[in-house]
C-alpha cells in the first residue's frame, strides 16, 4: 500500500503528498517480480518454471488464482479456483477460439509470442480487465525473449559445429602422409606426431561442454603447429608467448585454434611462400588480449571488413564464426579486430574478459 504524508500548505491548511521512498520500494518490488516471472518462463509457458511464473503473476495481480498453460497439456496453477474444471474449460475455449473468454469469476486470455498463439493465461478473482490483458502481454513478451535466447544458443552451437566440420581434408591428408613417411626412418618422431594428430582431432571434434581454458586451447594449437611444421618444414617458423596468469581463463571451444590455422593457411601455406606466425597473450586489467599475426601477403582492409561481415570467401568461415561467437558470449564490445594491408601481413586481435558469469569449464 502506498502511504501519504500530511504537510502544511501555505494557506495554513493541510495537503497530501506521496512518500517517495515507499513508492520507489513498490516499483522495485514490481520490477523484481517481473524479472522472476520472465526467468520462470525461459523454459516455455508449459516448462518447469511455469508454476513459479504463475505465483509471481498471482501476487502482482492480487488474484485468487492464476493458471498458465501451453497449447497442449495441463495448466500450472498458483492458488486453486473453486471450480477447477470450469476454469480449465475456459482455457480450452480461449485456445480453440484464440479469444478472451470469461465466466464464473474467471477470465482466460490467449497468449501470443511472435504473432502466434503460444498458450493461455487464466485469472480467477476480481482483477481489472486491463490488468489481465497487460499480464497476458507481459507473458507473451517474456516468451518472445526466451525464444530469442534459445535461437541465439542454437545459432552458436550451429556455428561451433560448422567450425568443427571445417577441418581441412587437405591438412589431414598431408599430416597422415607425413607421419607415415617417418614410420621407418624415425619411428619415435612418427609416434610423437601421431599423438599430436590425436590431440588436434580430439579437441577439434570434442562434444563435451561448451567451454575450455586458454591452456586447453593451446594444447590443441601446439599439436596443430607441430603437425604443420612437420608438413611445411622450414617454410613455417613459429613464436608463441603466453603469460602464465591467463592460462586458466575460460573461453568457448575453438576460439583461438581457427585464428592460428588461418594464419598458417593464408600466411605461409600458399604455394611458394614461407613465413613467421606469432601468437602472444597477456593480461590487460580485467581482460586478456591474444594476438595472432603472420608476415604473409595480407589483404585489403576493406576485404577484411567484408570477411567479418560474413561476405568473404567460403575459406573465411572460421574468422566469421569466431567473431560472432565472441560477441554472443562476451558482448558486442568483444569482437575480432583485423589489422592488415596488402603485402603487410595480418594481425588478428582478440580480447576476452578474464572472468565472465556463466562461462565456466564443465
Amino acid at each position: 500500500m502506498v502511504e501519504l504524508d500530511a504537510v502544511r500548505a501555505s494557506g495554513g491548511g493541510r495537503a497530501r503528498r506521496w512518500r517517495g521512498p515507499r513508492r520507489g520500494a513498490d516499483a522495485m518490488q514490481t520490477l523484481a517480480a517481473g524479472r522472476n516471472i520472465a526467468a520462470g518462463l525461459r523454459g516455455g509457458i508449459d516448462g518447469s518454471g511455469a508454476g513459479g511464473a504463475a505465483r509471481g503473476l498471482r501476487r502482482l495481480l492480487d488474484a485468487d488464482a492464476v493458471g498458465l498453460g501451453g497449447l497442449h497439456g495441463e495448466l500450472a496453477w498458483s492458488g486453486r479456483p473453486s471450480d477447477v474444471r470450469a476454469a480449465e474449460q475456459l482455457a480450452e475455449t480461449a485456445l480453440r477460439t484464440d479469444a478472451r473468454v470469461a465466466g464464473g469469476g474467471a477470465v482466460a486470455l490467449p497468449v501470443h509470442a511472435r504473432d502466434e498463439l503460444a498458450g493461455v493465461l487464466v485469472v480467477v478473482g476480481p482483477v481489472p480487465g486491463a490488468a489481465v490483458r497487460e499480464a497476458a502481454s507481459w507473458v507473451g513478451e517474456a516468451l518472445e525473449r526466451a525464444l530469442l535466447e534459445n535461437s541465439a544458443a542454437v545459432a552458436q552451437q550451429a556455428e561451433l559445429r560448422a567450425l568443427r566440420a571445417e577441418i581441412s581434408p587437405h591438412f589431414v591428408y598431408n599430416s597422415l602422409t607425413t607421419i607415415a613417411s617417418f614410420v621407418r626412418s624415425d619411428p619415435e618422431r612418427s609416434r610423437d606426431l601421431m599423438l599430436d594428430f590425436a590431440e588436434y582431432t580430439r579437441h577439434s571434434l570434442a562434444r563435451h561442454g561448451d567451454y575450455t581454458t586458454i591452456a586447453g586451447e593451446f594444447r590443441a594449437i601446439e599439436a596443430y603447429l607441430a603437425l604443420a611444421r612437420a608438413v611445411l618444414g622450414d617454410r613455417l617458423r613459429v613464436q608463441v608467448r603466453i603469460a602464465p596468469e591467463i592460462l586458466p581463463v575460460a573461453l568457448p571451444y575453438l576460439l583461438l585454434q581457427p585464428l592460428v590455422e588461418n594464419a598458417v593457411r593464408h600466411g605461409v601455406e600458399l604455394p611458394g611462400s614461407s613465413g613467421l606466425v606469432q601468437v602472444s597473450g597477456e593480461a590487460d586489467g580485467t581482460d586478456c588480449v591474444i594476438i595472432v599475426e603472420d608476415d604473409g601477403p595480407g589483404m585489403d582492409p576493406e576485404y577484411a571488413s567484408a570477411v567479418l561481415a560474413g561476405c568473404g570467401t567460403p575459406g573465411s568461415l572460421g574468422l566469421v564464426n569466431v567473431d560472432r561467437r565472441l560477441r554472443t558470449v562476451f558482448g558486442a564490445g568483444y569482437g575480432l579486430v583485423i589489422e592488415t594491408a596488402i603485402g603487410a601481413g595480418a594481425r588478428v586481435v582478440l580480447r576476452i574478459p578474464r572472468f565472465q558469469p556463466g562461462v565456466v569449464v564443465s
